[in-house]
């Protein structure tokens, strides 16, 4: 495995390692964690700035709704990028403190989605807070910074990234949208999943000018794992195909290129619609302490499967062995591969002190040459490990 190889799996492991997922969900509605804290936001979007503009802050008020007094531990920063100030004394119940991060911003012109990890006396699972803009070089007009548009309708993107979610709870967020036109836009939404809502922060849309779209879906037990929920905009009543400006840029991250994934069919130049994605596992915050010890825990005999060096066209077959270590069944609710190539077989359950496989079967047709890195997410019923990933790694000739 070569260094820039090394560096992918790098790159992705420690995307795993900041995911939301890991980490404390609470109520979504509220953003209440725990019963005990109460934060106004967890996301702040900067929106457009300039590299000019220097230093950008924002401040996330955490109010203590519990018992018993509460203290802000820590605030870790997920690069050296963006400081951290916060509250150190303990907020009794009812007090209000902060959280203050302020990033640099000096790093030149790109998107950036930076992680706060919030350590709390309760609860005991860290928080996730987020940083997101875009730093611009030099000064964009509307329709370079909003390339993708319908009609006068300009987003960024139309693959929105929605975030993790737990069963019963629904999960907000919100992405600015411009109107490229000479003069205001009515907006409205057709053909809208089931489970997504969607509220503009203005309509109709001044020309010249921007709104936040706001999106909340709700989870549902017939949905695990990854899943898009879509929408098509109605600008003044009429229904537009996307058309891509040229000077969208691509922005994935150093190392990410190892990574096999497919681009979603369904969005983009040529299509009508928006999509929004979601990880949706399964919620274990009222177990009790004897129903997490009678859960399954699954262990992975090898988390990476390698198929060495195949010719293109090659279709590849790989195992993974998992046991079951745990006191009830081990079920896998989803398996999700980021490539369409990659089919994982039905999981069958593992009984408690059994062993199973996960049988997976790669058509390497198309595809570059090269070393590649597939990722499998499995969706399971394990509280130890709702979410479980898995490799498969190779060498195209």
């Amino acid at each position: 495995m070569n260094k820039f190889f090394s560096i992918a799996i790098a790159v992705f492991l420690g995307l795993l390692a900041c995911a939301p997922w890991a980490y404390s969900q609470g109520s979504q509605k509220d953003n209440t964690f725990g019963g005990v804290v109460k934060l106004d936001k967890t996301v702040h979007d900067f929106g457009d700035i300039m590299v000019s503009d220097g230093p950008v802050s924002a401040t996330f008020t955490v109010t203590n709704v519990g018992t018993k007094p509460l203290v802000i531990y820590h605030v870790a920063s997920s690069c050296g990028c963006t400081d951290v100030e916060w509250t150190k004394q303990p907020l009794k119940p009812g007090e209000k403190g902060s959280i203050k991060a302020t990033y640099k911003n000096d790093e030149g012109g790109y998107p950036f989605d930076k992680t706060l990890t919030v350590s709390f006396s309760e609860p005991k699972q860290p928080v996730i807070l987020r940083l997101r803009g875009e730093s611009h070089a030099k000064k964009l007009s509307l329709g370079e910074m909003y390339p993708v548009k319908f009609g006068n309708l300009g987003f960024k993107s139309v693959d929105i990234k929605g975030g993790n979610l737990s069963q019963g709870q629904q999960r907000s967020g919100e992405v600015v949208v411009a109107n490229l036109g000479q003069k205001a836009i009515d907006v409205k939404f057709s053909d809208v999943s089931k489970g997504l809502s969607l509220k503009l922060s203005k309509n109709p849309i001044p020309a010249g000018t921007t709104a936040k779209l706001t999106y909340t879906v709700t989870a549902d037990r017939d949905h695990w794992g990854k899943n898009y929920y879509y929408a098509t905009p109605l600008v003044d009543g009429r229904s537009y195909k996307a058309v891509v400006n040229a000077t969208a840029q691509k922005t994935d991250a150093p190392g990410t290129e190892a990574l096999v994934a497919d681009p979603n069919p369904d969005l983009g130049a040529g299509k009508s619609r928006i999509g929004i994605y979601t990880l949706t596992k399964e919620d274990f915050s009222s177990l009790t302490k004897e129903q997490r010890d009678a859960a399954a825990v699954p262990v992975a005999a090898e988390s990476s499967f390698s198929f060495g060096k195949v010719k293109v066209g090659t279709l590849v077959k790989g195992s993974f062995d998992i046991a079951n270590q745990g006191k009830s069944a081990f079920k896998v609710y989803k398996v999700d591969s980021e490539s369409s190539h990659l089919k994982a077989k039905a999981f069958q359950d593992i009984a408690p002190g059994g062993k199973g496989k996960l049988e997976v079967t790669l058509d390497t047709t198309g595809f570059p040459k090269g070393e590649c890195l597939i990722v499998l997410t499995l969706t399971t019923n394990s509280p130890l490990r709702p979410i479980m990933n898995l490799f498969l790694t190779g060498w195209i000739e």
